[in-house]
């Protein structure tokens, strides 16, 4: 038998974030942003590689991985903790990357995330609000946050679609139905198509992957939802590109209207290590739909977007590297950190050693 089970409870125990099982590697920890080896552990071959996959998927799911080469699936340890999985093929051999799920959602008030996402959250529920950034910053967690948050206090319909499943959320003021590809719905591109016939109030997507799933997106937006879902963009402005230029050119004057319409808010957000206290802290820029960038959207001025949230601070708006300079200030990340995520590196070190 493999030793993935041992292994996963090893990533729990030390905190780490990630496990990745390569052929001619030994098993990797990223904790805290760092990827490092386990000390100790011995190189794994294909067949390690091997045994641990058929080990941790059950037999329907290792048909499907043999027959896409790739495959997303959660797993939860014999002590609760879960995992979401990726296995895929790399050099011919499998390979698994295990991210690992806190075990309840934590609460809004307690992710560092500014005041303007709790503001989303209160909102008419109507609209779109998207979170962005790269792979493992805390989209996800972010948008399950303000689920559980608007299940406290609100009577509505919730749907998600999920692939897989991440954090369960139980029932309170709202009714949730969590959809996860495999189980309850044959692929993304089906719930999605479905999704308004179910009488959502909130429809959670967990990645605009493509042209019909934004599509679906807008029109659910647009037809008086709340759709939240992820994109992995790194700024607002490209936020906005992202989801016009998918379309083909002739559709696009008609798309960027519906965005205009549609679009309450974009939080893009990066991870960064704290020097305060062990851990991580998210770097946001924020941007909040006004009559102003309404108007960038419709008439194609998206280069104009970030000049608008630097310029309007009062309504709740900032880029990245105001981000990076509070932190800075509130002694939560290192001066080298913060130069090293800016977007201009120059200005900041002048702000910063003011």
């Amino acid at each position: 038998m493999s030793r993935i089970w041992e292994l996963l409870e090893r990533t729990v125990a030390d905190g780490a974030s990630d496990l990745h099982i390569i052929v001619g590697l030994p098993p990797l920890l990223r904790i805290h942003t760092v990827l490092g080896e386990i000390e100790g552990e011995p190189v794994i071959s294909s067949e390690d590689a091997e045994a641990a996959v058929q080990d941790i998927l059950e037999d329907d799911q290792y048909k499907r991985f043999i027959a896409y080469r790739d495959l997303d699936f959660s797993v939860t340890l014999p002590a609760g903790p879960r995992f979401r999985v990726n296995a895929h093929f790399q050099r011919g051999a499998p390979a698994l990357a295990c991210r690992a799920i806190p075990p309840k959602v934590p609460q809004l008030s307690t992710l560092n995330l500014p005041e303007a996402v709790q503001t989303f959250a209160d909102m008419p529920h109507e609209g779109i609000v998207l979170a962005t950034g790269e792979t493992g910053s805390g989209k996800s967690t972010t948008l399950a946050s303000m689920i559980d948050y608007i299940n406290h206090r609100y009577p509505y319909h919730v749907i998600t679609l999920e692939d897989p499943i991440e954090y369960f959320i139980e029932s309170d003021k709202c009714a949730v139905e969590q959809r996860e590809v495999g189980p309850d719905v044959p692929d993304f591109k089906s719930g999605i198509r479905h999704v308004l016939r179910q009488d959502p109030d909130i429809i959670f997507i967990g990645e605009m992957r493509d042209l019909e799933t934004i599509s679906t997106a807008l029109t659910a937006a647009e037809t008086g939802h709340l759709v939240l879902s992820t994109l992995h963009t790194n700024d607002a402005a490209s936020t906005v590109e992202r989801i016009i230029d998918v379309f083909p050119a002739a559709q696009q004057n008609q798309i960027r209207s519906m965005l205009a319409n549609t679009l309450k808010g974009v939080i893009c957000q990066r991870l960064l290590p704290r020097i305060d206290e062990p851990g991580m802290v998210p770097a946001t820029e924020v941007l909040i739909s006004t009559s102003a960038v309404r108007n960038c959207i419709r008439e194609n001025r998206v280069f104009e977007i970030s000049n608008i949230i630097e310029t309007n601070r009062a309504a709740g708006m900032h880029l990245f590297d105001t981000s990076l300079k509070q932190l800075f200030f509130a002694g939560m990340i290192s001066r080298d950190v913060a130069l090293n995520h800016a977007r201009t590196p120059n200005e900041l070190a002048r702000a910063i050693s003011a």
